[in-house]
């Protein structure tokens, strides 16, 4: 192993350790009274706020918490904390969606669930929507849930290829050597496919866990409901476009060029199809309620748990989608997804995620336009607008 290998898997193990550290304690600190926070504060010598932006893992009796050997005699496991009972919806919020989705061209669902006390606002949240690149979340997930198994590590070595091109945004490829290849870590790679929304990144990986089917057998088993998985991004946006996929499509813009040359109608039909019946479509609802049980230790281990959401929070993409609303104080972290244009249409315009309230307090939130023609400003606008609705009626 070269000493930028070595220095490489020691640098994943410190990010996953920090990560898994603010994660586990920021929800234990959470979970204390406020007079015991105060206390607790002094104890620590004001640790505690500074580490308070993460979540805690709950095994089901107790809370796990990752201290430095430094504070191991000062701070104690607490018991788990019970959710409160499911608490009404506020009512301003529900008008809001409503009125939101209402007014706005095109076919859209939101899906807003308090983590803390259960409730669910939606609009059209049970409607199977394109999902596009937030399916990536579920390929990380199936990724993660095999190292949790021990049949993957985050360290593990993995080479990108020119033959592993796919279409569209790939910025790895700019990385990929001619008879070399590109090679990194797996947890490098899953990186890149969350928080640049790499096709290629991403679908290297689902080859890596077996294919489509291990992740929607990784669904089916988590019991995440409503969510379907496609065939992968090649097969995927060949046939919206309405082509056979061919491995010289992943080239230049060859994709494109054969998609141009295309009669209009055959265009048309395929997109209609797609967008009648997505592949990889998912109910708002679903994927919200995947995202709470995430952010509650449901379904991966703590340092999994810890690793997907931090990296989550440091997403390059949609800047001024759901993320353009987060004010100052409150956490994010998401995934967005993003389908083709024709005729001034989008097929899938998306973005889902977790946020968190700088009390503690967090949300699932899952905004997903299916179909429409407008502009991307206006789409932008009703995403933040969700987001600005939330923090309005936090409580």
């Amino acid at each position: 192993m070269t000493n930028f290998s070595r220095l490489a898997n020691m640098k994943e193990h410190a990010v996953l350790e920090a990560a898994k550290m603010r994660y586990e304690f920021g929800r234990w600190w959470m979970a204390q009274p406020p007079f015991t926070r105060v206390q607790r504060a002094v104890t620590l010598g004001g640790l505690g706020p500074a580490m308070l932006m993460g979540c805690a893992v709950h095994d089901g009796s107790r809370t796990s918490l990752l201290v430095p050997p430094a504070m191991a005699s000062t701070v104690s496991e607490a018991p788990v904390v019970k959710r409160a009972p499911t608490a009404p919806a506020p009512d301003a919020l529900v008008s809001i969606i409503e009125s939101l989705t209402k007014n706005f061209s095109g076919t859209v669902g939101v899906s807003v669930m308090s983590i803390d006390d259960g409730w669910t606002v939606a609009a059209n949240g049970d409607l199977k929507l394109p999902q596009q690149s937030v399916s990536k979340l579920w390929v990380t997930m199936t990724v993660l849930d095999a190292i949790d198994q021990g049949r993957i590590r985050l360290d593990d070595p993995i080479t990108i290829t020119e033959a592993d091109f796919t279409v569209f945004h790939q910025p790895v490829a700019s990385l990929v050597k001619d008879g070399v290849g590109y090679t990194a870590t797996v947890g490098e790679i899953m990186r890149r496919a969350m928080t640049m929304s790499d096709n290629t990144c991403n679908d290297k990986l689902l080859r890596l866990v077996g294919g489509p089917q291990a992740v929607r057998d990784f669904i089916a088993r988590k019991q995440l409901g409503a969510i379907r998985f496609g065939p992968g991004e090649k097969l995927l946006q060949a046939a919206t476009a309405g082509l056979q996929w061919k491995p010289e499509y992943s080239r230049g813009n060859a994709f494109a060029q054969a998609r141009a040359q295309l009669a209009p109608g055959v265009r048309l039909a395929a997109f209609e199809t797609y967008v009648s019946d997505p592949p990889d479509g998912a109910a708002p609802n679903a994927i919200a309620g995947a995202l709470a049980r995430l952010h509650r230790g449901e379904l991966l281990s703590p340092a999994s748990t810890a690793w997907l959401i931090t990296t989550m929070q440091s997403s390059h993409t949609g800047k001024q989608r759901l993320r353009g609303a987060v004010p100052p104080g409150w956490q994010f972290g998401h995934k967005t997804g993003t389908g083709q244009d024709l005729r001034g249409r989008t097929a899938g315009y998306n973005d889902v995620g977790i946020l968190v309230a700088p009390d503690g307090r967090s949300y699932a939130v899952a905004v997903m336009i299916g179909d429409t023609p407008r502009p991307i400003k206006e789409r932008q606008e009703l995403m933040q607008a969700v987001v600005a609705a939330v923090v309005a009626n936090h409580r």
